[in-house]
């Protein structure tokens, strides 16, 4: 997902605050908008569910 700086850097901000990976919440997004195309989103609570149970560091974490 192409995001701007400005949203880049809230989107950093906001994870950092409330202690979640920016990756996962771009990987929730973009899972969302890939099923906002289909005719039928059957499906997109497994997909998000199988996000949300993987474990993505957060940014602290990575620079540890």
């Amino acid at each position: 997902m192409n995001l701007s700086p400005d949203d880049n850097r809230l989107l950093t901000e906001l994870c950092e605050q409330h202690g979640v990976s920016p990756d996962k919440v771009l990987k929730l997004l973009e899972t969302v908008r890939d099923y906002e195309l289909k005719d039928r989103r059957t499906g997109v609570y497994d997909a998000l569910r199988d996000i949300l149970k993987t474990r993505f560091p957060t940014d602290a974490e990575a620079k540890q």
